[in-house]
């Protein structure tokens, strides 16, 4: 199969975990949906197109940062005594909010989208940008360090000890670990799960929860199982994808 390749690295990014508010706290590596938003926005797709996302990386800390924080609710007239923003009649509470950053990120993302036509459609947009590319927040700018159009096959490696750069992570989904079609740790310990456990967003479909004349519309989100690890190695006993350089990949 054909895939997009991209080297990227970014400065301080937060990865916003949906569930952290006062403070915001940030996944250890773009969730698979940040990275399929980022590919539409660059190609400037109005409609979802299919694909498939491998990531791994590494960042060197974490910082605290301060933003600004919005508040509001529905139907709530403006207040001068409560609200600090007005917005037609209604009132916005405006305060201080900490951001937790990750610094000094280096990312390796490979892209599968499922219409082959389109990868280079996907390379060219990367290659040749309309505007400045972002992953995370909007201000979260990205260097790119490269684009490559690789060819990606599945194989039992024979004689070789592969594995990803000692200093990298990977999500790595769960069922490629319980398959033991890669290691972690080089060996099959007593330890059935090992690194973090995260179930990663990856797209959405529009579901209507209530009822034609009072439609109530909310996003069902498809979630992927993975472990956040180090240290993984390729199993002589089971067939891994590996693209034309020899990188690991981990698709979901």
């Amino acid at each position: 199969m054909k895939a997009i390749r991209l080297k990227l690295r970014q400065n301080l990014v937060n990865y916003k975990l949906p569930t952290s508010f006062q403070l915001k706290e940030t996944y250890p590596l773009p969730p698979y949906s940040t990275i399929i938003g980022m590919v539409h926005n660059v190609c400037d797709y109005k409609e979802y197109k299919p694909m498939k996302i491998s990531v791994q990386g590494k960042y060197h800390s974490k910082v605290n940062d301060l933003a600004t924080r919005y508040e509001f609710k529905n139907g709530v007239t403006f207040d001068a005594t409560r609200h600090q923003l007005k917005v037609g009649e209604f009132g916005i509470f405006m305060g201080v909010s900490t951001v937790e950053l990750l610094s000094d990120v280096y990312l390796i993302i490979h892209i599968v989208p499922d219409d082959e036509n389109i990868v280079e459609e996907i390379y060219n947009a990367f290659k040749n940008p309309r505007e400045y590319i972002s992953l995370g927040r909007r201000e979260d700018l990205v260097v790119v360090d490269e684009v490559k159009i690789v060819n990606i096959t599945q194989e039992k490696v024979r004689g070789e000890n592969l594995g990803i750069d000692k200093d990298y992570k990977a999500y790595v989904p769960v069922k490629m670990i319980e398959n033991r079609n890669v290691l972690i740790g080089g060996e099959i310990s007593e330890i059935q799960y090992k690194g973090t456990m995260y179930n990663l967003t990856k797209n959405y479909e529009l579901k209507n929860y209530g009822s034609n004349k009072s439609p109530k519309i909310f996003r069902k989100w498809n979630k992927i199982k993975v472990h956040y690890v180090s240290n993984i190695l390729s199993s002589r006993r089971k067939e891994i994808l590996l693209d034309e350089d020899r990188y690991m990949v981990f698709l979901a």
